[in-house]
């Protein structure tokens, strides 16, 4: 039977999602970085249970913000439980999106969408709605499992992106992953 590409990683395994050695191998620190400053507004789309949210917090600070979307509430959740009563509570924003729309109308400063492109049943809608979300000069980060998604359907996913406008600024190196960051 083919795997369902689609598929959305359950709640129930989202320990898996942060465990220490993708904490490691995907330090989110590492991975975003380069990309976000103090004072910026970012969106982690398919936030999970907020490893690479948390991350955006911290570096964008209390002028920033974050917003962590995703499709079930249980991951909302759990990001909730981590930053409650911290600092970090004031700069994340949850927002639960739906199977077909993000649902978001503030513009963001940069985007992330790290393991989830691939799950997204209309991939063309998806990026339409996300450049739609982007300032001027933002960008967006798309990053794809290598042992889930192929190189064709990757480069299939840039294709999508590149069809609504967006350009390919370059691949950076993240381990075992399909990157690239796109802009406008």
């Amino acid at each position: 039977m083919p795997e369902n590409k689609n598929r959305v990683c359950p709640v129930s395994r989202a320990s898996g999602l942060e465990s220490r050695l993708r904490k490691l191998l995907h330090n989110p620190k590492r991975v975003l970085g380069k990309y976000l400053e103090q004072g910026m507004s970012a969106l982690d789309f398919g936030c999970g249970p907020g490893l690479f949210s948390i991350e955006m917090a911290k570096i964008v600070g209390s002028r920033g913000k974050v917003f962590a979307v995703d499709l079930q509430q249980g991951m909302l959740d759990k990001v909730s439980a981590k930053v409650k009563g911290t600092e970090l509570d004031s700069i994340i924003k949850l927002h639960k999106c739906s199977e077909t729309s993000i649902g978001l109308k503030e513009k963001v400063d940069f985007a992330l969408a790290f393991y989830v492109v691939h799950e997204v049943p209309n991939q063309t809608k998806f990026f339409a709605e996300i450049k739609a979300l982007l300032k001027a000069n933002a960008r967006l980060l798309v990053v794809e499992p290598k042992f889930h998604v192929s190189k064709k359907e990757f480069e299939e996913t840039v294709r999508k992106a590149k069809a609504v406008g967006f350009k390919e600024i370059k691949s950076p190196k993240i381990f075992f992953s399909r990157p690239v960051l796109l802009g406008l």
